[in-house]
């Protein structure tokens, strides 16, 4: 009988992700001189976690499966729409959060009022470039676990 645990595209996902996801938390004590454990589980900055996942995924399928099979065509386009949706509309809302906040933020200076709003999340999305550094490490490790 198998079990999930033995599944190795899953597992090289996976480890896709969490490997994206540490970067995360060096590259932002690098650029921004100070540790932010939150960036582990948040979403957006450099590399896209996203990205990374779905490319390791479809890589490995391609590798194990073939680059002809029906299972790597479905894993690369489910991957195209994941990246496209970080660097697009994900990173379109991330805008519209910064911009809102601020609307939000002189509407409470006017009314000299209690903050009670919650601020929207304004890093959810990702640069192009965010993207394709998480699609190149889900590449490179899906390349060397199979």
């Amino acid at each position: 009988m198998q079990s999930i645990g033995n599944n190795r595209v899953l597992l090289i996902s996976l480890l896709a992700w969490f490997i994206a996801q540490t970067l995360k938390v060096i590259y932002t004590f690098v650029v921004d001189k100070h540790f932010n454990a939150w960036r582990f589980v948040g979403s957006g900055g450099m590399p896209s976690s996203h990205s990374a996942f779905v490319m390791s995924l479809s890589t490995s399928i391609g590798l194990i499966h073939g680059w002809d099979s029906s299972i790597f065509a479905l894993s690369i386009c489910f991957s195209l729409i994941v990246m496209y949706d970080a660097a697009g509309v994900r990173r379109a809302v991330g805008k519209q959060a910064i911009i809102l906040n601020k609307i939000i933020e002189n509407l409470h200076k006017k009314k000299e009022k209690k903050e009670t709003e919650q601020r929207l999340k304004e890093l959810i999305g990702h640069t192009p470039i965010e993207v394709v550094a998480g699609a190149f490490l889900g590449v490179i490790i899906a390349y060397l676990m199979v």
